[in-house]
């Protein structure tokens, strides 16, 4: 590699660029901000004159040949890739692009249930066919945990004909499976592993972290870098491993990826690699400081339960990320929501989410000491002025699904809408989620029963925040209608 990873390549040619006071007659058309002082003054000159459109100086994202290029070469070395693509549309991109490049129509594909949305479209988009692997589930907690090994092994058996093995690591709550093992199983068995590292970026960075995708040997993995990476919001990049042909990769990238790239996004992914490759082990380890803190300042509250790596078990919940601060507060009678809703509105404190019994605070190295004090007083707070009995709570957030026709299959089927009280025994034609995390409640072809739609409605009534049917009430769902 003639570029160190003290470089920036794609900052360094849009610094030239501007520098060169190049006259712009072509798109975007606010022409540097001067086309539009509203924005420029919300955003910034700097921000506005670097919003420009790909030209031979600057490379091109559908193809990149010169910038870009050195740029993705310096993040696969970063990440221990043989190649990286960057995606400007967010993870969501990169996980459709890693199913969409190992499967076609017909094919099987494994894969926990408690993916991400994002997976289940790439599935109703090419048509292929999930074989679901049921996560564990921690009882007390009511979460979904990782793939235990032999569950993994079990429908490896039952579907020797399955292209690919997808695995999240970690889970939203920082879980994590037994990923090398996977890994390994699946190749033993010719099938490719594909990882979903939306949340994993410093796995590659920190000390003492669980295994990242490409050191545990996966063929694909995204990495949102986003979330804990440091770029803008939308920005990720996809890793591949030396199995993989990356020129198809490309094509299959183009196939739903925008041709109009925007620099703001490339050159922060540009910048947050270098920053990470220089600077990621402290800052990870202040990262993991803050929330180990944190954890152990809550858990002293009473009433709520921080949980960390004392519930790994060498099985499904084989290893937990320790930056993330997941908050269980069921115990002091209030659902994650509310927890959510609360620190928000009355502390102005904004999480990243709360769900049926728990709370995510995402902690970086951005954060301040001052800061993580006043959310832990606020929970503190929380529970003097709020708690309240738990009985009658919802005890868990997932609920094991029954798949009866293929998600695409059932999305573009002849539907009708019903009441969601009323659908109990059909099939559910579209997506029910409570959003972020995205996990869907019910994907296209899976039955509906009374346990699902009891979880509905008690998620809309603690105030979760309900997408993915047409009716943006959420009151009525697309079923199949029987042929």
């Amino acid at each position: 590699m003639i570029f160190s990873q003290s470089k920036a390549p794609v900052l360094e040619a849009m610094t030239q660029h501007l520098q060169n006071r190049v006259v712009p007659f072509d798109v975007p058309g606010h022409k540097g901000g001067r086309g539009n002082s509203e924005l420029t003054d919300f955003l910034g000159k700097s921000c506005l004159k670097a919003d420009v459109n790909s030209m031979k100086p600057l490379d091109n994202l559908c193809h990149p040949v010169s910038v870009i290029k050195k740029a993705q070469d310096l993040a696969a070395e970063a990440f221990g890739a043989k190649t990286a693509f960057f995606i400007v549309n967010g993870t969501t991109g990169s996980v459709q692009t890693m199913i969409m490049t190992a499967c076609k129509s017909g094919d099987k594909i494994i894969m926990p249930r408690n993916v991400h949305r994002s997976a289940i479209n790439a599935l109703v988009v090419n048509g292929a066919i999930p074989v679901y692997v049921n996560p564990g589930t921690n009882k007390e907690l009511g979460i979904p945990l990782g793939m235990s090994v032999e569950n993994v092994k079990k429908a490896i058996a039952e579907n020797p004909d399955a292209k690919a093995v997808l695995i999240n690591n970690p889970t939203y709550y920082g879980v994590c499976s037994d990923l090398r093992e996977i890994v390994r199983i699946a190749h033993e068995n010719n099938m490719l592993a594909l990882v979903d590292e939306a949340h994993g970026t410093h796995f590659y960075f920190g000390e003492n972290m669980p295994v990242s995708g490409m050191a545990a040997g996966a063929d694909m993995a995204a990495v949102s870098m986003h979330k804990t990476g440091g770029s803008l919001t939308q920005s990720s990049i996809l890793l591949c491993g030396s199995n993989i042909n990356s020129d198809y990769v490309r094509q299959v990238i183009n196939l739903t990826q925008t041709t109009s790239g925007s620099y703001l996004l490339i050159s922060s992914l540009d910048i947050a690699r270098k920053n990470l490759a220089l600077n990621g082990k402290s800052i990870f380890y202040k990262t993991v400081q803050f929330a180990e803190y944190a954890r152990n300042e809550i858990n002293k509250l009473g009433g709520y339960y921080a949980f960390g790596n004392e519930l790994c078990d060498n099985n499904a919940f084989y290893d937990f990320d320790k930056t993330k601060l997941s908050v269980h507060t069921r115990d002091i009678g209030l659902a994650g929501i509310e927890v959510y809703d609360i620190l928000r509105d009355d502390y102005g404190i904004q999480i990243e989410f709360g769900d049926i019994g728990n709370i995510l605070a995402i902690i970086s190295a951005g954060d301040r000491a001052l800061e993580i004090e006043r959310l832990i007083s606020s929970l503190s707070e929380i529970k003097r002025l709020y708690s309240k009995d738990k009985t009658g709570m919802f005890d868990h957030e997932y609920i094991n699904p029954e798949v009866i026709t293929a998600p695409q299959k059932a999305f573009y089927s002849n539907k009708r809408s019903v009441p969601i009280n009323q659908s109990s025994g059909m099939v559910c034609g579209e997506f029910v989620m409570c959003y972020p995390p995205g996990i869907p409640i019910l994907a296209p072809g899976e039955k509906i029963t009374d346990e699902i739609i009891n979880y509905i409605n008690y998620a809309k009534e603690k105030g979760c925040f309900m997408t993915g049917t047409q009716d943006m009430k959420i009151e009525n769902i697309n079923v199949v209608e029987d042929k």
